[in-house]
């Protein structure tokens, strides 16, 4: 008597099915994915110079500009950065009545707007009684 053997066939993996599986994943994943927005951890709303009302105060502010070249000026003198500190108590102490106006040109480093601010508090300046203008070149 003669068995016959019948030969076992490998199994296969339908490959084309996994595929279709993983591309359904993919797009699942990619759909309901948020994305992170990359937002600025400071916030800054500059105001422009039609927004600082216009008032009989406005004559007596004396103008602490800042150049597109990170030049410092206090009432049209030149002031190295180093020393702004101690020149902005020295007028406060000479002018009590004066009061100060940041103008920053629109070219302007904000760091070198921050290193001023900085400046005017080691002087004893409150940071809310110094205007800022932004001088825009139209």
């Amino acid at each position: 008597m003669k068995f016959l053997l019948k030969k076992r066939r490998n199994p296969a993996v339908p490959i084309v099915t996994l595929i279709d599986i993983l591309a359904i994943l993919l797009i699942f994943f990619i759909v309901t994915t948020t994305f992170k927005t990359r937002d600025s951890l400071v916030k800054v709303n500059l105001p422009r110079s039609s927004e600082l009302g216009q008032g009989s105060d406005a004559a007596r502010r004396v103008p602490l500009a800042l150049g597109k070249d990170g030049s410092v000026s206090l009432g049209g003198d030149l002031v190295p950065l180093d020393s702004l500190a101690k020149a902005l108590a020295d007028f406060k102490t000479r002018r009590p009545l004066d009061e100060l106006e940041l103008k920053a040109d629109e070219g302007a480093p904000l760091g070198l707007m921050v290193k001023v601010w900085d400046a005017a508090t080691r002087a004893g300046l409150k940071i809310d009684d110094l205007p800022l203008r932004i001088l825009i070149e139209e």
